[in-house]
């Protein structure tokens, strides 16, 4: 439903609930709230903080190498999916991009993933202080004149665009279907977007406000584009990505130059 069609407090109604299901999905268990390590597996096997066992990696995913774990049963490790006690060596290969999680020890699940095709272990503890003492992400009060209209103009096909992420040491890739304009502070703005769900987009942008109210850059997603290009941004509903809770998250930045020459005070707030 176009929003200008409803009335204000149908949209506020509608955004509390779009909150509380954020806040829900954030406060699963062994979400992004757990994380408390990020390490990347050594060629040799060999210990790791946080979990017992001997972990590592024989080469690059890119090249068929595989991750490998050796563990005796009295480690205490068990298999997600089975429970079944960890007692041997065992394997697992994962392409770019790709997460496992593994194998759980206690309150932590270890997840096995792949960025930047190197072999990595992230711990998720439920016992993390970010995660038991979570109450919901910080924002700004609703602001319907945040909620604005722009126009999609999509590119002849999609483009593969480098870009960085959270993590110095991984880069990343955006595909990119074209731009959106809308007009705020009396000023155009361009930014470059990305597909989303059902057809619509999302868009990764810094602004005016990154690095003091909010994070260094956050995410909206638009309405699905109308047969005219018209689409719905609701910066209300920007919210703030893994790696604004958690310094083990590998997020991708915002697509170069797409910055929001203005101060976006809606949508979440800085949150560490």
């Amino acid at each position: 439903m176009n929003p200008a069609a409803q009335s204000p407090d149908a949209l506020v109604e509608r955004w509390k609930r779009f909150r509380a299901g954020r806040d829900k999905a954030l406060a699963a268990d062994h979400g992004w709230l757990t994380l408390t390590s990020l390490q990347w597996l050594p060629a040799r096997p060999s210990a790791l903080e946080l979990v017992p066992g001997l972990w590592s990696a024989d080469g690059v995913s890119s090249e068929g190498g595989s991750a490998a774990l050796t563990a005796v049963a009295g480690d205490g490790l068990v298999f997600v999916d089975s429970g079944k006690p960890v007692a041997g060596t065992f394997t697992a290969a994962l392409a770019d991009e790709e997460s496992l999680n593994w194998v759980r020890y206690g309150s932590i699940v270890v997840e096995l993933a792949v960025r930047g095709n190197r072999y990595a272990v992230r711990t998720r503890d439920n016992a993390s202080p970010v995660f038991t003492g979570f109450n919901g992400v910080p924002t700004f009060p609703y602001n319907p004149d945040l909620v604005l209209t722009g126009r999609f103009e999509a590119y002849d096909r999609p483009r593969q665009v480098d870009i960085e992420t959270s993590n110095p040491l991984v880069g990343g890739v955006a595909t990119a279907v074209g731009t959106v304009e809308f007009s705020l502070d009396g000023r155009a703005h361009i930014l470059v977007a990305e597909p989303e769900k059902l057809g619509t987009l999302r868009l990764t942008f810094h602004d005016r406000t990154n690095g003091e109210s909010t994070a260094g850059w956050r995410q909206v997603v638009t309405s699905r584009p109308a047969v005219d290009g018209t689409v719905t941004i609701d910066f209300n509903r920007a919210i703030n990505f893994p790696s604004a809770f958690t310094d083990f998250g590998i997020c991708p930045r915002p697509i170069e130059g797409n910055f929001v020459d203005a101060a976006v005070e809606a949508g979440e707030r800085r949150f560490r």
